[in-house]
């Protein structure tokens, strides 16, 4: 028998599960690869998210405000077991979701930001409630020993922007005052 479309069927395991998912798919394909491959899978899986999350509104997502919207999101991730976060907007164009407990970070000391699935699982969720595309970039990772992981999202050109700016050496603050 078929679950019904409007059911969501949730299973809770180990945050550490994602990290051995990662290693070992970083040893079969390579990591960038693996990057890739958890990302996309994050972003797929944000669709079944943004549903369960919408549920968690209690009402319909035109009447939300984004006073309502960032607490109830905080709490239905922080329910989920991803960890505690902190939403801010830093800048017009960028906003922060910051986790000092996040479990995708959870046990990783990698020397590299490590949240593929939560990039490409935020980004789809914030896409589906925004009615268009929405990039998130991890700017700070508790696996490479940053004390919080810090997503940040906003437009695509935005986004890689930002991006750009990090490559070149730049804090985040500093990137952000120069976009």
């Amino acid at each position: 028998m078929q679950a019904r479309e409007s059911q969501i069927r949730e299973v809770a395991l180990p945050a550490s599960a994602l990290g051995s998912l990662r290693r070992a798919l970083s040893e079969e394909v390579g990591s960038l690869t693996a990057v890739h491959t958890l990302h996309a899978t994050g972003f797929e899986t944000g669709d079944v998210a943004f549903e369960a999350f919408a549920r968690a509104l209690r009402r319909p997502l035109e009447e939300v405000t984004e006073g309502t919207f960032w607490p109830v999101l905080e709490g239905f991730l922080s329910q989920r077991g991803w960890g505690s976060s902190q939403h801010s907007t830093p800048h017009p164009g960028v906003g922060l979701l910051s986790s000092r407990d996040w479990a995708e970070a959870e046990g990783g000391r990698e020397g590299q930001a490590v949240c593929a699935f939560s990039v490409g699982l935020l980004s789809r969720l914030l896409t589906r409630a925004a009615g268009e595309p929405v990039a998130v970039l991890e700017t700070s990772c508790r696996a490479r020993g940053d004390q919080a992981c810090v997503f940040a999202f906003g437009s695509e050109t935005t986004i890689h922007e930002l991006y750009g700016l990090l490559l070149e050496g730049r804090s985040l603050e500093k990137a952000l005052a120069e976009l």
